[in-house]
């Protein structure tokens, strides 16, 4: 791996991931019960923290990413400064949409790789590894005592070892790009099986949180999630056009989150899925879908 690579991915792994990570945070303190105070304050400390990291990549990104990334809108889209507002007035929990602003100024642009950039990279990848380990554990703790009926969460169980794999995946490809080890054949498989499982519990999420007058919503997300499972399921005999079902699906599947957004945004559709959720998903299925973009098969 190049230093030009090194500071490229991991400036653009950190931009996706980093927001992902303190917006579980945030919906991980706003399903807790009251009784839980300790547990919603130490959410609360993991979304801070993860602000501060990506308030500092941002600083270090403008000019520094690729503009595949940029327009990909797996950083932010153009609904997300909305979707914080309103979600944070609706929860009364402070959001920093000043990391937002900045992030929608960014350019793309060379690389101009010097020592001061690769150490400051290093050392941010260095102090988030064991941050992401602390956010699997305190995620794992809440996923066991909630499956042994300790504790209880307006979160879905599936919903909080969803969040856990995500943050495994995070950990596992910051790692490798601090280590320097290229991305092989092998990354390109294990990418497009996560992200097909993570589209498919997208629409299951989506499905349970609609209201259930919404019919025609909550049976197209149940099409999604079995059409998701049915791509899974010919993994077993991986074939090279299966990347083409894959990208046609998550097109198709975006479209209707971006649709499901406006509504939710414009109080059309009556669910319990609150505007910054919307924009979580949309972003992820852009995320997956440049990925599919990628892959020259």
């Amino acid at each position: 791996m190049t230093q030009n690579d090194y500071v490229r991915l991991s400036l653009e792994l950190h931009l996706f991931f980093d927001r992902i990570m303190k917006e579980h945070s945030f919906f991980l303190e706003t399903a807790f019960m009251e009784k839980d105070k300790d547990l919603k304050r130490i959410a609360g400390d993991f979304q801070k923290d993860f602000s501060t990291i990506l308030d500092r990549i941002v600083n270090l990104s403008n000019n520094n990413i690729s503009q595949n990334f940029l327009k990909a809108d797996e950083m932010i889209t153009d609904n997300t400064l909305e979707a914080e507002t309103k979600t944070s007035n609706l929860s009364g929990i402070e959001i920093d949409s000043n990391i937002t602003r900045k992030q929608i100024k960014l350019k793309s642009g060379m690389i101009n790789v010097n020592g001061m950039l690769v150490n400051s990279i290093s050392a941010i990848n260095r102090k988030t590894l064991p941050l992401i380990q602390n956010l699997i554990r305190f995620k794992t703790n809440i996923l066991n005592n909630v499956l042994s009926c300790k504790i209880y969460t307006t979160n879905y169980p599936l919903l909080i070892n969803h969040i856990i794999n995500e943050a495994k995946m995070y950990y596992n490809l910051l790692s490798k790009i601090e280590k320097k080890e290229p991305f092989d054949r092998n990354y390109i498989y294990e990418q497009e099986l996560f992200w097909n499982n993570i589209m498919k519990e997208h629409a299951e999420f989506i499905r349970g949180l609609l209201d259930p007058t919404e019919k025609e919503l909550i049976i197209e997300a149940n099409k999604y999630a079995k059409e998701y499972e049915a791509i899974i399921e010919q993994f077993n005999n991986y074939q090279n056009n299966l990347k083409n079902i894959s990208l046609n699906e998550t097109i198709n599947f975006r479209n209707f989150k971006i649709a499901g957004e406006e509504g939710i945004l414009d109080c059309k559709i009556k669910s319990i899925i609150v505007p910054l959720l919307a924009d979580h998903v949309l972003r992820e299925a852009n995320h997956f879908i440049r990925i599919l973009k990628s892959i020259n098969v």
